[in-house]
């Protein structure tokens, strides 16, 4: 008896993995409708618009995205009570990526959990994925980029235009590209 991996459980896995399958294709299709919806909804009605992104995205509590949002999948992306993003989210969920609660983040912000091989042939026909996860309390000033395996800790501010490469521990003042703490925050 043989028990082969799914393509879609790979990429779940952070594995090399072939996004041509079908299954991840037509996953990747009703992301991109539902963030169709979401992004032409009247902006007047802002609850209409959240139960559009309900479909897709899991919710812990309240939210509020400005359009344009757009995603991979949808269903690997956790975010917690309180969040808002302002306009032009991108989050490439090919695996997890969590997100705590009391988290802002300002415009054109974009969280990528995939990553391509360095090898031009296996990148022909190969990707993979590695988690994100942002604490509580966390806010992404405009144009930050959060690279795939990072993690950052409750209570940062990540300044405008920081490349995000490696874990931010709690507390921390972190801008740049790459990304640096350049100070603590005293927790109150």
């Amino acid at each position: 008896m043989t028990n082969t991996i799914t393509e879609f459980e790979k990429m779940l896995a952070g594995l090399p993995y072939k996004a041509s399958e079908p299954e991840l294709v037509k996953a990747r299709s009703l992301a991109k409708l539902t963030c169709h919806q979401f992004n032409l909804a009247d902006p007047t009605t802002p609850h209409v618009r959240i139960k559009i992104l309900a479909e897709l995205l899991k919710f812990k509590g309240k939210a509020y995205l400005e359009p344009m949002f757009y995603c991979d999948y949808g269903f690997n992306i956790e975010l917690g009570d309180n969040f808002y993003a302002n306009h032009n989210l991108t989050i490439l969920d090919v695996c997890k990526v969590t997100i705590g609660n009391n988290v802002m983040f300002g415009p054109n912000v974009m969280i990528s959990t995939a990553t391509h091989p360095i090898d031009p042939i296996e990148r022909r026909s190969t990707e993979s994925g590695s988690p994100i996860t942002i604490g509580n309390d966390v806010w992404l000033g405009g144009n930050v980029s959060v690279l795939p395996g990072v993690s950052i800790g409750d209570r940062c501010v990540i300044g405008a235009g920081s490349v995000v490469t490696k874990n931010i521990p709690a507390n921390s003042v972190a801008v740049g590209n790459p990304c640096k703490v350049i100070r603590s925050i005293e927790a109150k």
